[in-house]
């Protein structure tokens, strides 16, 4: 299972290989979902709230978002659509 700080700063894949973004996970890692929100770091923070399954960290994302952007998004649907994100089966993780 690939960990959270991997998950939310993964960039692409290649087959079964998650790339990761290794700068933005060192620096922005350890940051709960509504703080990187906050922090404009929007695709991660929707990462952040699908990892955790938690619909309270998706609501978080949405008023930050919606708030910044002016838009009305509520659903998971609507913000995998926006951001093109959703959980993948991964082999390996590869750090860049």
């Amino acid at each position: 299972m690939v960990s959270r700080e991997d998950f939310i700063f993964t960039i692409g894949y290649d087959g079964g290989t998650a790339i990761v973004d290794g700068k933005a996970k060192a620096q922005y890692g350890k940051l709960d979902t509504k703080a990187l929100a906050e922090a404009g770091l929007f695709r991660a923070a929707f990462a952040s709230a699908v990892f955790s399954g938690s619909a309270e960290e998706l609501r978080a994302l949405a008023e930050v978002f919606n708030a910044k952007a002016g838009t009305t998004y509520s659903t998971e649907e609507e913000f995998m659509r926006l951001f093109g994100v959703k959980k993948e089966t991964i082999k390996r993780v590869m750090v860049l």
